[in-house]
Parts: C-alpha cells; sequence; structure tokens
C-alpha cells in the first residue's frame, strides 16, 4: 500500500478490524519512511452475477430490485425497515453463496415467498398474488388456503 503522504510504497498495517457494518475491513497503516499514520479500507467482492428472467432475457442482479419488491408487499404492515434490509442481505449472501454466474428469477421469487412467509403472512399473499400472477380469485383463495392449511399443522 502506497503511503497518500510520501508515496512510499513501505507500509506496514498497525491494526486491522471488520468495520460495524462487516461488509469491509477497517486497517491502520503506518509509512515505514515517513511515519504518519493513515485509515484503508478493504471490501469483500460480492460475486456479481446475471437474472434469467421468465423470457429468457437476462440482466444484472439488483438487489434494489429485490428490496422494492418486498417494501410494496410490506406496506402498511408491522414491519421494520431494518427486518426488510436482514431479508435482503440473506437473500444475496444465499444467493452469492451458490457461486452462480447465473440464477433465474423463479428461484429469487421462490426464495422472497419463503423469508416473507416466516416475517409476515399478509405480505407473503400480497407478493405472491403479484409474483405469481394470480388469475382469479380462486386462486388467490387456493393460495391462502394453502398458507392456513401450513397454520393448521404446525399448531
Amino acid at each position: 500500500m502506497k503511503c497518500p503522504f510520501c508515496e512510499n510504497a513501505d507500509t506496514r498495517v498497525i491494526d486491522s478490524r471488520p468495520t460495524e457494518e462487516g461488509h469491509a475491513i477497517r486497517r491502520r497503516r503506518e509509512c515505514d519512511s515517513c511515519s504518519k499514520r493513515f485509515t484503508t479500507y478493504e471490501k469483500i467482492e460480492e460475486m456479481i452475477f446475471m437474472v434469467i428472467k421468465k423470457d429468457g432475457s437476462r440482466e444484472a442482479f439488483d438487489r434494489n430490485k429485490v428490496m422494492n419488491g418486498i417494501i410494496k408487499a410490506c406496506e402498511k404492515r408491522p414491519v421494520s425497515i431494518a427486518s426488510i434490509e436482514k431479508i435482503v442481505e440473506d437473500i444475496e449472501r444465499g444467493l452469492n453463496n451458490m457461486m452462480e454466474k447465473e440464477v433465474e428469477s423463479k428461484l429469487i421469487g421462490e426464495v422472497i415467498m419463503e423469508h416473507l412467509k416466516d416475517l409476515d403472512e399478509v405480505a407473503y399473499v400480497r407478493f405472491a398474488s403479484v409474483y405469481r400472477q394470480f388469475k382469479d380469485v380462486n386462486t388467490f383463495v387456493a393460495e391462502i388456503e394453502k398458507l392456513l392449511g401450513k397454520g393448521k399443522t404446525n399448531g
């Protein structure tokens, strides 16, 4: 790492710790030449992957699309933005951990629905109705019955 003051290439790490968000590492460094100290941040690089849409087209994964879809589903529900952000982080981390360069949008939608089912059932049904493109009231009722059937078996 080059010193920002004297441009000497020889610097050493004095202290190293993760940032509060956990997505980067903060390092305190000292220049061997001028003895000045400075801070650097190393960001953990996420793998970029493509989403294969229903029509076969491809586009880069956009966490904001996932976030906005979940926010819409949770509108006027008692769900904190922190809970939504955690779900988005979990989904993105899970997709990155798959180490695939391409992921079908269907898989992303199903993962979002699994998270919403645990978070808020109304948000789950809202998202499912848009994602699965419910054609009529019967499809909507069938999804709710499926959800209620799940509730009866668990307690």
